[in-house]
C-alpha cells in the first residue's frame, strides 16, 4: 500500500512537471514563432492547437466549449498580436530588443500557470479584466490595416466573452441578455472611438496601448461591481450603493480623455 501511494505521488509530481512544462514551452514558442516568422500565423496556430481538447468534442458540445474556453483564446491570441505589432520594426540586433520580447513571454507564461489555474469568484474578475485589456489592445491595432467592423466585432467579443466568464461561476440562471449587452456597449465604444483612435507608445519598446483598452478595463470593472450589488441588494437595492465607483470611473475616463488625449503614436 505505501509502494502504491508512492508511486502515486510520484506520477502526480511527474505529470505537473510536464504540465508546467507545455506551458513554458508555449509562452515561448507563441512569442518566438511569431517574433522569428515575422508573421502572426504560426504563434495563432500554436495558441489554437494548444486548445484541441476544445474542438475535438462532438459537433452538438463545440459551442459550449468554445464558449467556456473564449477568455484564454483571447488572451493566447492577443499576445501573439501585440508581439507581432511590438516586433514589426524591430531588427533584433540590439539587447533590449530581447528584453522586450521576453515581456510578452512572461506575460503568457505567467497567464498560463497562475492565473487561468484559479477558479475563484475574484480570479474569474481578474481573467476577465486581463482579457479585456489585452483583447480591446489587440483589436484595435489589428483595424489600423483592417476594415473597422473588424474591431468592433472582435471589441463586441471580447466584451461578450469577459461578461460570461464572470456570469457562469455565479447563481445566475439566465444570463444570455446580460452579456449581450455587455458586448454591444464595447462595440458601441470601439466604432465610436474608430475616428479618432489614441494609441499611447513607450519610447522604443513598441509597446503600444490603446486609450480604448484603458476605457473597456474601467468600464468593465465598474460594470460588474453594479451587477454583484444589485444582486446582494435585490428589492433594497438603491443607487447610491454603486454611485462612488460610477464618480470614480467617471472622472477617471474622463482624466484620461481629457488630458491624455495627445497622442504619443496614432494609428491612423
Amino acid at each position: 500500500m505505501a509502494d502504491y501511494v508512492l508511486a502515486r505521488k510520484s506520477r502526480n509530481i511527474a505529470s505537473s512537471a510536464v504540465h508546467v512544462l507545455l506551458n513554458i514551452l508555449l509562452g515561448m514558442g507563441a512569442v518566438l514563432l511569431t517574433v522569428f516568422s515575422g508573421n502572426p500565423a504560426l504563434g495563432i496556430i500554436l495558441v489554437l492547437m494548444s486548445k484541441w481538447r476544445v474542438f475535438a468534442v462532438r459537433s452538438r458540445y463545440l459551442l459550449i466549449n468554445i464558449k467556456s474556453n473564449l477568455v484564454d483564446i483571447i488572451v493566447g491570441l492577443s499576445i501573439v498580436m501585440l508581439t507581432y505589432y511590438s516586433s514589426i520594426a524591430r531588427t533584433f540586433d540590439q539587447p533590449l530588443d530581447f528584453v522586450y520580447m521576453g515581456v510578452y513571454m512572461a506575460i503568457y507564461i505567467v497567464w498560463l500557470l497562475f492565473i487561468k489555474p484559479m477558479s475563484s469568484e475574484k480570479a474569474n474578475l481578474v481573467q476577465s479584466l486581463i482579457a479585456v485589456f489585452l483583447g480591446v489592445s489587440a483589436s484595435i491595432l489589428i483595424s489600423a490595416t483592417l476594415d473597422p467592423i473588424v474591431s468592433v466585432f472582435l471589441a463586441f467579443l471580447v466584451g461578450y466573452a469577459a461578461c460570461r466568464h464572470v456570469l457562469v461561476q455565479t447563481e445566475e440562471e439566465n444570463f444570455g441578455l446580460t452579456t449581450l449587452v455587455c458586448g454591444l456597449v464595447f462595440a458601441e465604444v470601439a466604432w465610436l472611438s474608430h475616428s479618432w483612435e489614441i494609441i499611447y507608445s513607450f519610447g522604443d519598446s513598441g509597446i503600444r496601448i490603446p486609450q480604448c483598452a484603458i476605457i473597456l478595463t474601467i468600464f468593465a470593472f465598474v460594470y460588474n461591481y453594479a451587477r454583484q450589488a444589485m444582486v446582494r441588494y435585490r428589492e433594497d437595492f438603491r443607487f447610491k450603493d454603486i454611485v462612488g465607483p460610477i464618480i470614480f470611473a467617471v472622472l477617471l475616463i474622463g482624466i484620461i480623455v481629457i488630458f491624455f488625449s495627445r497622442p504619443a503614436f496614432n494609428i491612423y
